[in-house]
């Protein structure tokens, strides 16, 4: 039997078939392959952060951003002016990457259009600040990684 090119292409066609087919049988038989999902309520937990991403849309939508500086009372965060203090609701997580016990949290209350993390709650490092707040019913969400 005489070997060309055009035998060779369809012996490689059909290895390469066969391959895929074995991989596609094994990954789906094989109980040490799983493919379950990470969490039983996945298309909840979306839905959820479908909402997390409105709410920091509308943070970006903001005139004015939330700017935050050191200052040697604490960390300050500044809203923008077009909030009114008074009818803003919500809540302040601080996370620490490196130490669960450091992490807190509590409500938001602001002095004019400032808030002040102080300087006694803060220990140097690295800080992930999570703001959720509601403006005329209206949701908002303020990340912000910083280094004191």
């Amino acid at each position: 039997m005489k070997w060309n090119w055009g035998k060779g292409l369809v012996v490689a066609m059909v290895a390469f078939m066969s391959f895929i087919l074995y991989m596609v049988i094994t990954m789906s038989t094989n109980k040490k392959y799983s493919h379950d999902l990470v969490t039983e309520s996945y298309y909840a937990k979306e839905m959820a952060y479908q909402t997390e991403i409105d709410a920091e849309t509308n943070t970006y939508d903001l005139k004015e951003k939330i700017e935050g500086t050191k200052t040697n009372e604490g960390w300050l965060l500044s809203f923008p002016s077009e909030l009114d203090p008074t009818k803003l609701t919500g809540k302040v997580f601080l996370y620490r990457p490196s130490n669960q016990q450091l992490d807190f949290d509590f409500p938001l209350v602001l002095s004019g259009s400032n808030l002040l993390i102080p300087d006694k709650q803060l220990i140097d490092g690295r800080w992930n600040i999570t703001i959720e707040f509601e403006y005329e019913n209206k949701a908002y969400l303020y990340k912000k990684s910083i280094v004191y």
